[in-house]
């Protein structure tokens, strides 16, 4: 019977090795990222986030979550805020109409809609109207 090389730990060195590169590259990778586009891409996921709690995706009711939601677009409305000098109306625009729309869709969902101006992200934005 002959024997056959171990393997296994070969592998297991070429598999850390490939991970230590591939965080490397990565963390290359962030820093070359503009700040525009990471102030886009973080609105973005809140906005995807605040979406799914306000029961407007897939999931509908049983995503829906409004504290959660009312967290969600609040941030979602001091970035939009703070951020829109730094990266132009031209970034600015679309994430103030997403940010809009979400604060329509939850006084839309709540049972209890709040007065204007005390609704999510309404400190940052000012009252929100239909």
């Amino acid at each position: 019977m002959t024997s056959q090389p171990d393997h296994a730990h070969e592998s297991e060195s070429e598999s850390e090795s490939d991970q230590a590169l591939g965080f490397d590259d990565l963390t290359r990778d962030i820093a070359e990222v503009p700040a525009v586009e990471v102030i886009t891409t973080v609105a973005v996921h809140l906005m995807s986030a605040a979406a799914v709690k306000c029961g407007l995706a897939e999931g509908g009711e049983a995503d829906k979550d409004l504290d959660e939601a009312r967290k969600l677009i609040t941030a979602l409305a001091g970035l939009v805020t703070a951020g829109a000098p730094e990266i132009s109306n031209f970034h600015a625009a679309p994430l103030r109409d997403g940010l809009r729309s979400l604060q329509l869709a939850f006084r839309e969902a709540s049972l209890v809609p709040d007065a204007p101006g005390s609704g999510p992200g309404e400190k940052f934005t000012g009252p929100v109207y239909s």
